[in-house]
């Protein structure tokens, strides 16, 4: 959904009867049906994906572009791209995400930071132009990051 890249595919597999100890580091496509025992980290750009599937367990940290989740990750999550936590889903860890699409049952116990795409948030104007326009300058709301006008 959102901006999934239908080109990434998946290159490797670590199999549902695998059990893999140690960091595991790949690029490309990556789909884990079986468990890891250590960090799994994806290769630096906007290609690397990573599945998750039902039947997966990591105990570990995941970094990623795009990480798509239905199995079981223990361990704090950076998807840097897209992160989809699908009905099984479930993440123990902090979560710092781009873009999230979190489908109904799934779960996290832990903080979900957003990540800024460093667009600006809001702009400052200067109070003159605006006061002699008759208009209300713009104001940073720091609980919700959304601009709201001040009274005038």
């Amino acid at each position: 959904m959102f901006g999934r890249n239908a080109k990434t595919e998946v290159d490797s597999l670590v199999g549902v009867s695998a059990r893999v100890e140690g960091d595991l580091c790949f690029t490309g496509g990556l789909r884990i049906d079986g468990e890891v025992h250590g960090n799994v980290i994806g290769g630096d750009g906007p290609d690397g994906m990573l599945i998750v599937s039902e039947h997966a367990r990591i105990e570990g940290d995941v970094r990623c572009a795009t990480l798509i989740v239905n199995g079981y990750i223990a361990g704090n999550v950076h998807a840097t791209e897209l992160l989809e936590l699908q009905p099984k889903g479930r993440i123990v860890g902090d979560v710092h995400y781009k873009l999230l699409e979190m489908h109904g049952g799934a779960m996290v116990t832990g903080k979900l930071s957003h990540q800024p795409t460093g667009e600006p948030v809001f702009h400052l104007a200067s109070g003159e132009s605006h006061s002699e326009a008759g208009v209300a300058p713009t104001v940073y709301n720091g609980a919700n990051r959304y601009p709201s006008r001040s009274p005038t």
